[in-house]
């Protein structure tokens, strides 16, 4: 399979922005560190938004930065491959709530054709990988490396909506919901430990505790109630089940033990400090290798498969 070298400098960057608190005061820095950056703001809908970006760019690859994100500088002075055909690159963010390193909100490549074509969220046919997800197409490439820190806890809403829909998708097998009884099988075990690092850290920054509290919120609806987790996609439809949860946060201890006791999670109550002590010594763990690197490869060899 035939690939070009392009330095990542040469490709169009786009800062796409929706209702972030903090996308401002982002968007100057990133202008400081990216002067060639260009942005997308306000567009609903995140199939709608990407293709938005893909059409703001006048390169065949873009850059994507999303508005609560901000890259490392090194990133910019690195060489990528782009292959011949239409793809996309994930690489990891690290969050800034828990520490955890994988692809939410992380440094993105994109072709145009990609975007073009897709259709997910708002624009999904309903198929299930494609309702609340980019990640399930072959050519989606989730990446090893790490280049950016992301920042969803600007507020207490963006907070909780952040631990939400992660407590949502992380449930999910492909996008579908799995039974009670499948959970703990298509539930993959790297989704298994992030889901349960999103509903016990991050007292140590503001707002963690809601983003704690929404995903526990988000496991809760998805698996233990008939809600429709497509749901999660619809951000005005959020704003609604979160103020149906400020009613109700009173008996999160409640939503708390039926998670522990009918899932089977091991979700512990830990302080400020305790959750800045798990940050600390998580991200030490994390070795950044050749850019290219795919995280399956990572896997496989970790594996051995």
């Amino acid at each position: 399979m035939a690939s070009n070298i392009t330095d990542v400098a040469d490709l169009d960057c786009i800062y796409l922005s929706y209702d972030e608190p903090q996308k401002e005061e982002f968007w100057i820095k990133i202008q400081n560190l990216v002067p060639w950056a260009k942005r997308v703001d306000n567009v609903k809908g995140s199939d709608a938004a990407h293709k938005a970006a893909g059409d703001a760019s006048d390169t065949d690859f873009f850059v994507l930065i999303d508005g609560d994100n901000l890259p490392d500088a090194e990133f910019f002075n690195l060489q990528i491959e782009t292959p011949d055909h239409d793809c996309a690159f994930r690489w990891k963010a690290r969050n800034h709530i828990n520490g955890l390193m994988y692809g939410n909100g992380g440094m993105s490549v994109w072709s145009k054709g990609f975007v073009d074509n897709m259709r997910t969220h708002e624009a999904s046919d309903g198929s299930d990988e494609t309702s609340v997800e980019f990640c399930f197409e072959e050519t989606y490439y989730p990446m090893h490396n790490c280049y950016s820190t992301t920042y969803p806890n600007g507020d207490q809403y963006h907070a909780w909506r952040a631990g939400f829909r992660e407590g949502v998708k992380m449930c999910l097998d492909r996008g579908r919901k799995p039974s009670l009884q499948e959970f703990n099988d298509a539930a993959k075990k790297r989704n298994l430990d992030h889901l349960q690092i999103w509903q016990t850290i991050g007292r140590d920054v503001e707002h963690g505790e809601y983003a704690i509290w929404g995903a526990r919120y988000g496991t809760y609806k998805t698996m233990l109630t008939d809600w429709n987790h497509t749901e999660v996609q619809d951000f005005d439809l959020l704003k609604g089940i979160y103020d149906e949860f400020l009613k109700d946060v009173d008996n999160i201890a409640e939503y708390t033990e039926l998670l522990n006791n009918r899932l089977g999670l091991n979700i512990i109550e830990l302080d400020d400090k305790q959750s800045a002590f798990f940050k600390y010594h998580y991200s030490t763990g994390h070795k950044n290798l050749e850019l290219m690197t795919k995280e399956i490869d990572v896997i496989r060899r970790i594996e051995g498969w």
